[in-house]
Parts: structure tokens; sequence; C-alpha cells
């Protein structure tokens, strides 16, 4: 039989410190979320630019001559490629991670997007290579997949271990802020070629967004480079000398926890049912597309504002009464929000799309990847989260095609996608209640330790 997590006794409120240098540590905390923040920023406007292109221009350049409806589903299921290949990705970067260093990787994942996204701007459409163009297009989305796969499970170690205890969801929280930014550069991205002439967005202008892409890449090297593993992490692999394969350790001794983070993992389809599917939806129904990337626009800008408070409120008073709300707001928003767009009321499509996305998103959005990372312990916590979630993500990465296979004709055919996607914030809501740890109160190096039984 094998050992378990090393035991660990529970903390109480006044054992609660910060790092032997709090100077220095709240430094390398705010360097880390600052880098973390720019660095998900950049590989999430790669990896969201993908999607809107998905929704307005994919259909129509790779996947010509068939009935509209298919090329729908059929564009919105190239996304999900880009998740299918996410847990054999996520084994990997995750056990390099752990064993060689958080930075390392997340260099590599920033790398790998940057080249990927530059090279969808480069493919030919069908009418000039032929059935090569969606078999390139889809693979160059599995390399999109791979890199996100370690991006913000990896951010989010590297910050959270960086943290103080006690401003940890905080700092934590800018990573997924990062990535609301980038959806939002993303779709001012694609509001601006929008604005082209439709024969020339589908000829070139498309491809600029993507092609933009490869100058970012520097930024981020620059800052990611910059930044030093955590103490934490240094400690953790001085101690371990058993040298198990991460993966090894995670599949054996964490399955009950991997398949926690499965089912807490499903709040997650609500950006891509609303980024992706929403966009392609309103625009059947005669919604300008700039009216939703607009929407999109508002609704992550004031999401950059809110998210960090959501963190702030989860140190104080505990990650799950925030996420768990933030989960059921979510649930109700998305039938307003649906409604709304087949009523074609733009204003009410503005105040719905901010109660789902900026109030609701806003809470759990910047919580789910740092309470995963968090029911890990240091050694095995990359290879661990990351290979967790990103099981998880493989529903999150079909629900666009799900939601367009499942739509139904007429006014109300949006109730089927609404459902499912309360459906999954529910169960998220729920597994959060009654499986998952509360960790606010519990110090960074005890995390995922098993805690010792009363006598």
């Amino acid at each position: 039989m094998t050992a378990g997590p090393s035991p660990v006794t529970p903390l109480s409120p006044d054992a609660i410190s910060l790092p032997a240098s709090t100077e220095q540590g709240t430094q390398n905390a705010r360097r880390a979320a600052v880098a973390s923040f720019i660095g998900s920023t950049l590989e999430y406007y790669d990896f969201f630019i993908y999607g809107s292109a998905s929704a307005l221009i994919f259909n129509k350049i790779f996947f010509p001559g068939i009935d509209p409806a298919l090329g729908m589903v059929l564009s919105m299921a190239t996304i999900g490629i880009g998740y299918v290949v996410r847990p054999l990705a996520a084994g990997v970067i995750g056990h390099f991670g752990d064993r060689i260093g958080r930075r390392q990787m997340l260099v590599l994942t920033l790398v790998l997007m940057g080249v990927a996204t530059f090279l969808i701007g480069c493919l030919p459409p069908v009418s000039a290579i032929g059935a090569a163009a969606p078999v390139l297009l889809v693979l160059l989305r599995a390399l999109q997949g791979a890199s996100a796969a370690g991006e913000s499970v990896g951010a989010v170690t590297m910050t959270m271990e960086h943290a103080p205890t006690h401003k940890r969801a905080f700092y934590a929280s800018w990573v997924n802020t990062g990535a609301v930014a980038g959806i939002m550069l993303a779709s001012l991205a694609f509001l601006a070629v929008s604005l082209l002439p439709q024969d020339d967005l589908l000829a070139w202008g498309w491809r600029l967004p993507f092609l933009a892409s490869i100058l970012v890449v520097a930024v981020g090297l620059y800052i990611r480079l910059r930044l030093p593993e955590s103490e934490v992490f240094e400690a953790a692999k001085e101690e371990d000398h058993k040298h198990e394969l991460p993966i090894k350790v995670v599949l054996r001794d964490h399955w009950a926890t991997i398949l926690k983070v499965i089912l807490f993992g499903l709040w997650s389809v609500v950006s891509s049912v609303f980024a992706a599917f929403g966009l392609a939806y309103a625009g059947k129904l005669g919604v300008p597309a700039a009216v939703m990337l607009t929407v999109t626009i508002v609704t992550a800008a004031l999401g950059i504002i809110v998210q960090p408070y959501a963190g702030i409120l989860a140190d104080r008073i505990g990650r799950k009464p925030v996420f768990i709300t933030g989960n059921i707001v979510c649930a109700g928003a998305v039938f307003a929000f649906f409604w709304s767009i087949s009523a074609g009321s733009i204003p009410l499509i503005f105040a719905t799309a901010i109660l789902f996305m900026t109030v609701g998103y806003g809470m759990v959005n910047p919580l789910g990847p740092s309470m995963t990372a968090e029911m890990f312990e240091t050694r095995i916590r990359y290879t661990g989260a990351a290979t967790a979630s990103q099981l998880g993500l493989v529903v999150t990465g079909f629900a666009p095609a799900i939601a367009a296979a499942i739509v139904r004709p007429g006014p109300d055919g949006w109730l089927p996608v609404a459902v499912f996607t309360a459906a999954c914030c529910l169960v998220s809501a729920l597994v959060t209640a009654v499986w998952v740890k509360e960790t606010y109160r519990t110090r960074t190096e005890d995390l995922g330790k098993r805690p010792v039984q009363a006598a």
C-alpha cells in the first residue's frame, strides 16, 4: 500500500501568517499577478479570436457548399478540437512544470499559442487547397489547445504560490481576469475587421487578428522570463526524494479529486456558450455582429474591474459562498440573455449580458482555476490541476457545437441551450457545496494534504 499525502493540522484563523520575508513575498506576488495577467491576456486573445472567427467566418471559408446549419455545427465543433488534446497535453506540460519549473512551461505555452495562431492566419481557403484547408485548421487548433492546457493552471499555480495565504484568491484572480481581457481584445479586433466590406473580410480581413498575434509573443516572453520560481515550489522540489512521475501519483492517489474537478469545472461552459454560440445565434436572428461584439467588449471590460473584487471577497468570507452564488446567478441569467436575443432588444441584450457575464461569471471565473489548484499539494499541483481541469473542459470545448445541435427553430428555440447551460452551472454549484473543501484559511504549503483526524 502506498502512503498518502502527509498529514497536516488544520489551520486556525489566528495562525495565518505572512511569508518570512513579507515585503519580498508581496513584491513577488505582485510581479507574478502582473505577469500572469498580461500573459493570460495575450494567450487568450489568441485562443478566443478563433471562437469569433468560427462564429463569423470559418463556416464560409473552410466549410462552404454545405447546408448553413451543418456548416455552423462543423465550425463550432472545430472549437472543441482544441479541447480534446488538452488533457494529454496537460499531463505532459504539468509533469515538466512540477519537475523543472512553472516558468519554463509558461514560456513554452506562450510561444506555442502565438505560432499556431499566426499560422491559422496564413491558411489558404478550401477553394485553393481543397480538403487540406479544414484539416490544417483542425491541426493548428489542436496546437492552440495544447498550449492552453498548461496556461491558466500554470499561471494560477505560480501566482498563488507567490501570494500570501490571506490574499491568495485576490492575486490568483488576475489570471482569469487576464483571460477576460484577452476576450475583450479579440472582440475589439474582430469588431474592427467586421467593418470591412464582406468580400474583403472573407478574402483577407479575417486574417489580420491572427497575424497580429506574433507581435505580442515577444512582450509575453519578456515578462515571463523575468519572474522567479516560488519559494513554496523550490522547497517542495528539494524535499521530494521519491522522484515518482507526478501523473502517476495523481492518477493513483487523487482520482477522486479528478472526478470532483471534472464536475466542479462545468461552470466554464458559460464562456464558450456566450462568446461563440451566442454570437452565431444572434447573427441568425438578425442581430448585427457589431452589436454582439460590443456586448462582449463591454462585459469583459466590466469584468476586468469586478473579478479582482470577487477574489478579495473570497479571501474574506471563503471561496465556496462566492463561487456557488455566481453559478446560481449564471443559471438564471442565461435564460434572460437568450430571451433578450430572441426579442431583438439591444438594451435588454446589454443588460442581461452584464448580469450573466459580469456579475455571475465574474464571481466564478476568477476563482475556478485557483480553487482547482488548491485541491492538490505543491509537488504535483501543476500536473494534477492541469490534467483534472482539462478533462473537465472537454465539455466546455464542445458546448458551442452541442448548443448549435440542440437549438430549435422559432422564437423559443434557444430554450434547450439555456437549460443545458443552467444545468452545468447548477451541477458545479452542487458539487462545490457538498464535495469541495473550503481553503481560504489553509496555508499554501498545506494545501492538498490530508488533515489530521480528531481522536
